[in-house]
């Protein structure tokens, strides 16, 4: 499997923790999947069926609700996901989870390029709070493009 991983960074500017004490994590993780942009993005953008198209087994059920989708993870997770932007000309598509009892503030964002013939790049970017939760959340991330890469190149 070919990815490029940048590390979590975390943000502890004085300034910063005046008004939000703690600190955040921005995660942003990449794969090259051997599949066309469009095919790649029609999956990703395809909302309600992350489970089905994108990553089974990874995500095992998806429920729509309005202008939200509640996705279920193979280990049991729950988490409702606000969906923000479906951009068809960038593909990218933006989702905050709301609700968690763990996480304070999370947004993601998961972007497909093209990167030569016939292939794309999958960037992969989510920012949360507090960052304790970066670990989990990167292993998440990790687990969730290995799915998709091996659900996408078939």
């Amino acid at each position: 499997m070919s990815s490029a991983v940048t590390a979590p960074t975390s943000c502890n500017w004085p300034e910063w923790n005046e008004t939000r004490p703690g600190r955040f994590t921005s995660i942003r993780k990449e794969i090259l999947i051997d599949n066309r942009p469009e095919s790649v993005w029609a999956a990703v953008r395809d909302v309600g069926a992350v489970h089905e198209r994108l990553v089974p087994g990874f995500v095992v059920d998806t429920r729509l609700e309005d202008g939200a989708r509640v996705v279920t993870f193979g280990n049991g997770l729950v988490a409702r996901e606000l969906i923000v932007d479906v951009d068809d000309a960038a593909r990218r598509l933006a989702w905050a989870v709301v609700g968690s009892p763990r996480l304070t503030h999370h947004n993601a964002s998961m972007q497909v390029v093209a990167d030569g013939e016939g292939r794309s790049r999958v960037i992969w970017i989510a920012d949360l709070l507090p960052d304790a939760s970066a670990g989990t959340i990167a292993g998440m991330i990790e687990q969730g493009l290995a799915v998709m890469k091996k659900t996408l190149e078939r």
